[in-house]
């Protein structure tokens, strides 16, 4: 008799963690967004990928929905249009800055985004994500100073 209550035991067990599996399997399918799908198919990339509560959003540099640079020579203008095409990618998955945990920022020009790396706190109001800021060599485009990437966690 004690065999049988605990394969009773044991079997519920069982159906359990097939019920979690079937649950975490399904919540982490990816939800892709492209801003600009043509540049994006063009390029070979997605702007973003919700998995679960995560979000990945790639490198955003200051362009036009062509994929031209814009603000050519002013990295503080280019912050701010990252910043802005950001914004839309959060606004889309229902986020905000708040929701942004990791920024990582690239820059071909360390002294000048640090002279204007300031408007961040125009951005993020509440507090700061973690993150890493490196000067490069260069960005997809000559024309790029700057690019910002962001993980976001959304709370349900």
């Amino acid at each position: 008799m004690t065999f049988g209550l605990q394969n009773c035991e044991q079997k519920q067990k069982e159906k359990t963690l097939e019920v979690e599996k079937e649950v975490i399997v399904e919540s982490e399918k990816p939800e892709y967004f492209l801003l600009r799908p043509e540049v994006e198919k063009a390029y070979g990339y997605s702007h973003a990928v919700k998995i679960g509560n995560s979000i990945k959003i790639s490198g955003a540099v200051s362009m036009d929905d062509e994929g031209n640079p814009t603000a050519v020579g002013d990295i503080e203008q280019q912050m701010k249009n990252c910043y802005a095409d950001l914004e839309k990618i959060l606004k889309h998955y229902g986020c905000t800055f708040d929701d942004v945990v990791k920024e990582d920022v690239f820059t071909t020009d360390m002294a000048q985004m640090l002279e204007k790396s300031a408007y961040r706190a125009e951005i993020y109001k509440n507090r700061f994500p973690t993150g890493t800021w490196l000067e490069v060599k260069g960005l997809a485009l000559p024309e790029f100073m700057i690019e910002i990437e962001l993980e976001v966690h959304k709370s349900e």
